[in-house]
C-alpha cells in the first residue's frame, strides 16, 4: 500500500469509495441520508479545493482509502477518514491518519465521529486524539469531538 496526495482525477473513485465506506455509519443510525451519502460530485470538487485530499493505493492500483483535511487557524480538521469495508481492520486508518499529520504539520489536529462509531473513537484514542468536546445533533445524533495536540 501507498499513500499519496489524490489527484482531482481521483476524486470519482474517492466518493464512489466514501458512498461504500459510510453505509455502516448510516446502518448504525438507520439514516441514509447523513452528509457523506449525499455528498455529490460538484460537492466533492469544491471539497478538494480546500483540502488536502490524500489516497490509498493497494498493489493492483486500486484506491483503498482516502482521508482529506484543511487547515484553520493552527488546527487541522481531520475528516472523512474512509477504507473500504473489505479493507478495514488492516492498519489503512491508521496509516492515513499518520499520512495526513505529516502532511499537514500542525501542534493541534481535530476530528469527530458520531458517539455510536465507537471502533472509530477507538482508533482515534489509540493515535494519542483525546475526546474534549460531545455536541448533540439531534435526539438520535451526537458527535464526539477529539483531538491530538503536539
Amino acid at each position: 500500500m501507498t499513500i499519496t496526495k489524490a489527484d482531482r482525477a481521483d476524486l470519482e473513485h474517492i466518493l464512489a469509495l466514501q458512498y461504500l465506506a459510510y453505509q455502516s455509519e448510516a446502518k448504525l443510525h438507520n439514516n441514509y441520508s447523513i452528509p457523506p451519502l449525499l455528498q455529490t460530485f460538484d460537492d466533492i470538487i469544491l471539497e478538494y479545493e480546500k483540502c488536502v485530499f490524500l489516497k490509498a493505493v493497494d498493489e493492483s492500483g486500486t484506491i483503498t482509502g482516502s482521508i482529506r483535511g484543511f487547515e484553520d487557524q493552527d488546527t487541522v480538521h481531520v475528516q472523512k477518514v474512509i477504507v473500504h469495508p473489505d479493507k478495514q481492520g488492516q492498519g489503512i486508518g491508521t496509516a492515513l491518519l499518520g499520512a495526513i499529520e505529516r502532511e499537514c504539520p500542525s501542534s493541534r489536529y481535530e476530528i469527530f465521529t458520531s458517539n455510536k462509531s465507537v471502533r472509530n473513537i477507538r482508533l482515534y484514542e489509540r493515535l494519542g486524539y483525546v475526546r474534549f468536546k460531545e455536541q448533540t445533533i439531534s435526539g438520535e445524533l451526537t458527535f464526539v469531538y477529539l483531538q491530538k495536540c503536539i
